[in-house]
């Protein structure tokens, strides 16, 4: 559904004045295309977010871990084997299998989706399905600059003894490195880059190519993503089984934000805890915190189960 007003834009200087309000002020938006029932009969559209290293990471690390839920071992150790024989088992996948049992929390997709549900849609854009988000596609052309970052999502079936949900897939989105995000900002309504699909392979797994997001104002770092069923249903913009996001590690925000062109992120980092945070602060994002390995210099890998 397209409003007829276009949120602001994101201000360093104030909290956004309808960002991130909650899953009840996203559901008014979102009942013309996706109904309450819909949502609600997806499973309860949740899942779990919980620490993971993907497969494949180099061995520098620097930052932090997620606590995993200790409630979720004995739910994993009894899906092991169930999971496993879904795909050729990795050492992240069999590390999300046994961490796997709590289930994401719902979060808002904020007044920035692009999802048709506020304004733009880029999900029916042909060139939306890709790995590597850090540029525009189609007609646009700019590319974000930034400290990379590589991020993995691995979706398991909580209803299905934790196996990994092979054909899935996944919307992510998030704000460049001056806090803007494209197809709203006034000076991006033309650009698309920071978003993009990718179907869950064999272990449930995908993967984004992109750049670390700022800090902004009235907001813990973070990136945005929808789960969908299928590709089918993510490229028409259909039934959303999960809505959630990712919350990045204190350390590895302090030290990317000491780089050059995250200035502003250092002071918002101040004003904002994950305890404070308005999407966080109910569990201080235990089950959405990513685990980070990588540096500002070499560029950041992380990755997060996600439990459906």
């Amino acid at each position: 559904m397209t409003t007829s007003r276009t949120p602001d834009q994101p201000d360093y200087d104030q909290p956004h004045p309808n960002h991130d309000r909650g899953l009840e002020f996203d559901l008014s938006t979102l009942m013309s295309r996706r109904s309450l029932g819909m949502l609600l009969g997806a499973g309860g559209a949740a899942a779990a977010l919980a620490a993971c290293t993907p497969a494949g990471t180099p061995g520098s690390t620097s930052s932090a871990t997620s606590p995993a839920s200790s409630s979720a071992a004995s739910t994993g150790s009894a899906a092991a084997s169930t999971g496993s024989a879904a795909a050729s088992a990795t050492p992240t996948l069999t590390r999300a299998i046994a961490e796997c049992g709590v289930e994401i929390p719902e979060e808002t997709a904020g007044p920035y989706p692009g999802d048709g549900s506020n304004g733009p849609n880029v999900l029916e854009a042909s060139g939306v399905v890709r790995q590597d988000i850090t540029s525009s596609f189609g007609a646009a052309s700019a590319t974000a600059e930034g400290v990379p970052l590589t991020f993995t999502l691995t979706l398991l079936d909580n209803a299905n003894g934790c196996s990994p949900m092979a054909g899935a897939a996944v919307y992510a989105w998030h704000c460049d490195r001056d806090g803007k995000y494209s197809m709203y900002d006034s000076s991006l309504k033309n650009e698309n880059y920071l978003r993009g699909v990718q179907e869950a392979d064999a272990n449930g797994q995908v993967t984004f190519a992109s750049i670390f997001p700022a800090a902004y104002s009235g907001r813990w770092p973070h990136i945005h993503f929808e789960v969908f069923e299928s590709m089918n249903n993510a490229t028409s913009a259909g039934q959303v089984l999960a809505v959630s996001q990712i919350a990045l590690p204190k350390a590895a925000c302090d030290d990317v934000y000491a780089t050059a062109g995250y200035e502003k992120s250092v002071t918002n980092m101040t004003r904002t805890t994950l305890q404070s945070d308005n999407v966080f602060g109910d569990d201080g994002g235990i089950y959405q915190l990513a685990t980070m390995t990588g540096s500002a210099a070499a560029g950041y890998t992380a990755g997060l189960n996600v439990t459906i």
